[in-house]
């Protein structure tokens, strides 16, 4: 069995793993206590008998231990929850610790007012804006300027190097036959090609456009040929044409035989490709008579 006396004995004596002991006096660090203060009356672990609050997140839970479940550990402690209205929670705390010492009564209700008093503190400090003071790492903070130096010094003697290296290709020390690093020579060829690209710009070419042809052009011949053969053969066939005709130019003339010649061979070369069908042309000549007028087919 429980017995309450021996357990504070041992506890007080001897050792105590929740015992604090400081200038002030002795504390106790069990989350159960009611007080604080390690004494015979607010012991938890001394007294078969006992009642406290503790807070879960925000909401507040009344313990309370009795005799009768101390063989089941499992269900030492019975929790009732306090609602948040403060008069309701000292009423619920009245009910369910009516016959209990008046000590624990009055320690629970005491322990209860200020729990509530210090959730309504924090409340208050959560809605004021405030400001945030953050400690600077000191050794973080040289150990990167350390480190930003040393990387700048080491991309000056990088380039510094590459300077060098290319005044010295340029100025041909290393002759025509050479070894350069593959990355190093496309970022040459790049920045010719911009430069040459840059210069391209500067001189304006004419563009040059390729134009289907001759299609038009071999239309037209076909209709002036056909109109130089008709013009002809009135010619020969008029021999009661005006004195005026004969006084055409003699550039005209040859004009018009030459159109009227390769009209004719046209023909002739038409003529085996095509079947029994034959190519016919009516020719009107109208003389000066509007009465006489000679037509004749080839």
């Amino acid at each position: 069995m429980q017995h309450d006396e021996v357990i504070w004995q041992v506890i007080r004596h001897n050792h105590c793993s929740f015992m604090a002991k400081i200038t002030t006096g002795n504390f106790c660090r069990n989350p159960y206590n009611i007080t604080g203060v390690c004494n015979r009356s607010s012991c938890p672990l001394a007294n078969s008998r006992y009642a406290t609050i503790r807070d879960h997140d925000g909401v507040f839970y009344l313990y309370m231990k009795t005799i009768e479940r101390a063989h089941k550990p499992n269900e030492l402690w019975e929790r009732v929850k306090l609602p948040r209205n403060y008069e309701k929670a000292l009423e619920i705390i009245d009910k369910h610790l009516m016959y209990w010492p008046k000590f624990l009564v009055h320690k629970a209700k005491q322990r209860l007012t200020k729990m509530t008093q210090m959730r309504i503190r924090m409340r208050k400090l959560a809605l004021k804006t405030r400001e945030k003071i953050m400690t600077t790492p000191r050794k973080e903070i040289k150990r990167e300027s350390r480190r930003e130096k040393k990387a700048e010094t080491a991309a000056e003697l990088d380039k510094s190097i590459e300077k060098e290296l290319l005044e010295r290709l340029n100025g041909g020390l290393y002759g025509d036959i050479h070894n350069i690093l593959p990355n190093y020579f496309n970022k040459i060829l790049d920045e010719n090609e911009l430069h040459a690209v840059s210069d391209d710009d500067d001189v304006v070419e004419p563009e040059i456009e390729y134009v289907q042809g001759y299609d038009d052009l071999e239309e037209e011949d076909d209709i002036e040929d056909f109109g130089g053969f008709a013009i002809d053969e009135s010619l020969k066939n008029n021999d009661d044409a005006p004195e005026d005709e004969e006084e055409m130019d003699t550039v005209d003339r040859k004009r018009l035989k030459i159109r009227s010649e390769s009209a004719l061979r046209k023909v002739e070369e038409e003529e085996p490709r095509k079947s029994k069908k034959k190519a016919r042309v009516l020719v009107e000549v109208e003389n000066e008579d509007a009465s006489e007028r000679q037509r004749e087919t080839f």
